[in-house]
């Protein structure tokens, strides 16, 4: 099982935790090696026998899920469950090394191409009596926007960006690939776009802190 975005105190790291319960192995994903060890500590700490993988995974640059993803292809083990978790956090409008718009890129377009380029190894872990799964990590927050607009992904507007509109376009995004990669695999794979509810982690901080910018543009009333 591979689970993306696992800080201690998110989704990510709950979900990994619990399935080192009962999994042989869960690869843990994260930017910052420093952060994924004190993960894998304490995962290792509340599940002795858990068998824990850190990965650096910067999903915000193309170049690193390709060099990430290389690595998961080159692993001994099946590849079974894929957990699509990490999120950028919330903030003004920040452009990632691919001049893409960093939350459509980390939230969405990183996921599809890590998705696109471990598929093979996906796939191979599917048997006549189990189907590989993927999950996307999405927000009931897709309701809130329009869905995609691709024109902001690579040339978004500086005055009228609004993180929470962008929060909610790539969430539909997440949805979409879902659905899309349900169909396109013809029942090899099983993908799932999951709303979480309201939980106490790192990201619902970081937005509560920027919540007041996002509420004082005449746009968000």
């Amino acid at each position: 099982v591979l689970v993306t975005g696992t800080s201690i105190n998110g989704i990510g790291f709950e979900a990994a935790r619990v399935i080192a319960k009962h999994a042989r192995l869960v690869v843990i994903t994260g930017y910052n090696l420093e952060r994924l060890k004190l993960s894998e500590e304490a995962i290792k700490k509340d599940v002795p026998t858990a068998n824990i993988r850190p990965l650096v995974l910067d999903l915000s640059s193309l170049a690193a899920v390709r060099k990430a993803a290389a690595e998961i292809n080159a692993y001994p083990e099946a590849l079974h469950v894929v957990v699509h978790n990490a999120a950028a956090s919330f903030g003004p409008l920040k452009l990632t090394v691919d001049n893409l718009e960093r939350q459509m890129a980390t939230d969405h377009i990183g996921p599809f191409l890590l998705t696109k380029l471990i598929a093979p190894k996906i796939l191979a872990a599917g048997t006549a009596s189990y189907v590989p799964r993927v999950v996307y990590v999405s927000s009931s927050a897709h309701a809130s926007g329009t869905g995609v607009d691709f024109t902001t992904v690579g040339h978004p507007d500086a005055e009228k960006y609004r993180s929470l509109d962008a929060y909610a376009q790539a969430k539909s995004a997440n949805c979409l690939m879902a659905i899309a990669l349900s169909n396109r695999s013809e029942g090899k794979i099983n993908a799932y776009s999951a709303h979480p509810g309201r939980t106490s982690l790192n990201l619902l901080l970081n937005i509560m802190l920027n919540l007041p910018s996002q509420l004082s543009s005449p746009t968000s009333l």
